[in-house]
C-alpha cells in the first residue's frame, strides 16, 4: 500500500493556468490510453483540494459526458478545504482541515490493501510530503509550456533527491515519470513491482 501523488503537468512544471484552466491538458490525449485505467483499479481512497474538487463541480457536464456521473470516482474521498463546500449528492465525500496525518490514517483503514491517491493539488501533495507521508510521485508530462500557473510540487527536494523507478513514452504528447520519494529519514520507499509499472 503506498500514497502517490500522481498528476499531469506541464513541460514547465505546471498543473494548470493562473485561473485553474486545465484545457491544455485535454488537447494532448485520452486519459484512457494512458496508465489511469490500471492505476486508478489499485486506489482505494482518494485525498483532494479544495481546488481540484471544486473544477471537478464546475465542469459537471463535461465529467458526465465522460464517465457518466457527475462524480467520476467510487472511492472514498477526502476533500480538504478551510472553507465550506458543497458535498455532490451520492458520492462518498468527507470534508477535512487541518493536519493530513491524522486524516491519513482514516484513508489508510479505508483503502485497506490499495494505494492512496492524493489528486491534487499541488501544494496538498506537499502537506503530504511535509508529514513523511509521500510514497510516490507519478506524472505524465505533457508537450506543452504554460510559462506561469499553479505548481506541480511547490517544495524544494535536493537532498537526498527522488529516485527515478521509470520513465516511459505515451503516445506523441506525454512522457510518464514515476519517482521514489525519500522519507524524512532520507531512505526512499522501494515500490513492489507490478505489472502497472513494468508495461
Amino acid at each position: 500500500m503506498k500514497t502517490q501523488y500522481y498528476t499531469a503537468a506541464s513541460l514547465d512544471g505546471f498543473l494548470a493556468t493562473e485561473d485553474d484552466s486545465v484545457d491544455w491538458l485535454f488537447a494532448l490525449g485520452d486519459p484512457e490510453e494512458s496508465s489511469y485505467p490500471s492505476f486508478i483499479a489499485e486506489v482505494g481512497a482518494l485525498a483532494m483540494g479544495a481546488k481540484t474538487y471544486e473544477w471537478i463541480l464546475s465542469h459537471s457536464t463535461e465529467v458526465v459526458e465522460a464517465v457518466g456521473s457527475a462524480w467520476p470516482y467510487r472511492q472514498p474521498t477526502w476533500v480538504f478545504s478551510s472553507r465550506e463546500l458543497p458535498v455532490l449528492e451520492g458520492a462518498d465525500i468527507r470534508m477535512e482541515k487541518g493536519d493530513v496525518r491524522p486524516v491519513h490514517a482514516a484513508m489508510r483503514e479505508a483503502a485497506g490493501e490499495k494505494n492512496i491517491w492524493v489528486v491534487g493539488g499541488g501544494e496538498l501533495a506537499g502537506q503530504f510530503y511535509d508529514a513523511g507521508l509521500l510514497d510516490e510521485l507519478i506524472v505524465q508530462v505533457g508537450s506543452v509550456s504554460l510559462g506561469q500557473g499553479k505548481p506541480l510540487f511547490p517544495r524544494r527536494v535536493i537532498s537526498p533527491p527522488m529516485r527515478l523507478i521509470s520513465a516511459k513514452q505515451m503516445g506523441a504528447g506525454f512522457v510518464e515519470l514515476r519517482y521514489a520519494v525519500p522519507r524524512s529519514d532520507g531512505r526512499a520507499v522501494s515500490p513492489i513491482p507490478t505489472p502497472a509499472a513494468t508495461d
